[in-house]
C-alpha cells in the first residue's frame, strides 16, 4: 500500500514501440496544472528522460485512458508511427481489455451482462459524474456493454465484498463504476458513486488486469497481476473461491502466467 512516487513506476513491457506500465491509484496520467508535480508523464521522464518526444506535449503518446483513481495496466506509445498503429486498436473495438475489482455485497448471479446506457450527469453539483439512462440529468446516453464475472466471495473490513471481473466491450467514462453502482454492487471505495458515502477504504478497489492489443505482427498481451490480496490488503478476507484471474502475483509476468491470459483472451473470443 506504498503511495505513489516519482521512483516507484513498474514497467510491465517494453519494446522499441511501447511501454506498458502498472499505474498507481490516485494519480493522474498527465496534467497541465502547474501544482500536480506527480504524474505518470513526470514518472516516465523522470526514468527514462531519453525516450520522450519534445514533439508532444506531455512527451509521451498514451494510447488510452486510465481514471485517477484506478490502477493496472497503461500503454504508452514511443514514437508517432506506434501511436496511430495502437489508436486504429482502439478505434476498431479490437483491444482486449478486463479489470479486477471488489465490489460491495455479495452477488448472487456469476455471471452479469450489463447494458445500461451512461450519459453524462448535468445535475447542479454532479456534473463530474455520469449516470445510466433514465437518471434525472442524463444527457446524452449512448450504449455500453461490460460482461462480468465472480471469481471470488468474502469480506472487506468485515462487510460482505465479492472480487469481479470486469471486461468493458465498449469505452464510455467512468463505464466500470457507474455499471458496478447501478446493479446495487459500487466498487469498494468509490467516493464518487456511493454518493460520498465509501471514504474508510485506502483507495478505490479498481484495476486494469489485463490489456491485449491486436498489433501487426506482433500482438501485446498484458498482465498486471492482481492487486486485491490478503498480503496487500489484510482488510480483504476472501472466503470462497470461484475462479482465479489470468495472474493472480503482483511480480514480473512469467510464462505460465502468460499461458493463462492466454487461455482467458480464448475464453472471451469464444474459441
Amino acid at each position: 500500500m506504498e503511495s505513489a512516487s516519482l521512483e516507484n513506476l513498474r514497467v510491465l513491457y517494453q519494446s522499441d514501440d511501447y511501454i506498458v506500465v502498472d499505474k498507481h491509484w490516485d494519480i493522474r496520467i498527465d496534467s497541465k496544472m502547474w501544482y500536480e508535480k506527480l504524474t505518470v508523464q513526470t514518472q516516465l521522464r523522470h526514468h527514462f528522460p531519453q525516450l520522450a518526444d519534445p514533439r508532444t506535449y506531455y512527451g509521451f503518446r498514451f494510447c488510452h485512458q486510465l481514471d485517477y483513481s484506478t490502477s493496472g495496466a497503461l500503454c504508452v506509445a514511443l514514437n508517432k508511427a506506434a501511436a496511430g498503429r495502437a489508436y486504429c486498436c482502439f478505434k476498431d473495438r479490437t483491444v482486449t481489455k478486463a479489470y479486477l475489482a471488489l465490489v460491495r455485497s455479495w452477488l448472487e448471479e456469476e455471471t452479469l451482462s450489463l447494458d445500461f446506457s451512461i450519459g453524462k450527469n448535468s445535475s447542479e453539483g454532479k456534473t463530474h459524474m455520469m449516470c445510466i439512462e433514465g437518471t434525472e440529468g442524463c444527457k446524452n446516453p449512448k450504449p455500453c456493454q461490460t460482461e462480468l464475472t465472480v471469481l471470488e466471495y468474502g469480506l472487506y473490513d468485515e462487510e460482505p465484498a465479492t472480487k469481479v471481473l470486469l471486461q468493458p466491450l465498449t469505452g464510455r467514462t467512468h463505464q466500470l463504476r457507474v455499471h458496478c453502482s447501478a446493479i446495487g454492487h459500487p466498487i469498494v471505495g468509490d467516493f464518487t458513486y456511493s454518493s460520498g458515502a465509501d471514504d474508510a477504504p485506502y483507495r478505490m478497489m479498481l484495476h486494469a488486469h489485463l490489456l491485449h492489443i491486436p498489433l501487426e505482427p506482433q500482438p501485446m498481451l498484458v498482465c498486471a497481476g492482481d492487486p486485491f490480496l490478503p498480503a496487500v490488503d489484510p482488510k480483504w478476507l476472501p472466503q470462497r473461491l470461484l475462479r482465479r484471474p489470468a495472474a493472480t502475483r503482483a511480480e514480473e509476468e512469467t510464462e505460465e502466467q502468460s499461458r493463462q491470459c492466454q487461455e482467458w483472451l480464448s475464453e472471451w473470443a469464444g474459441d
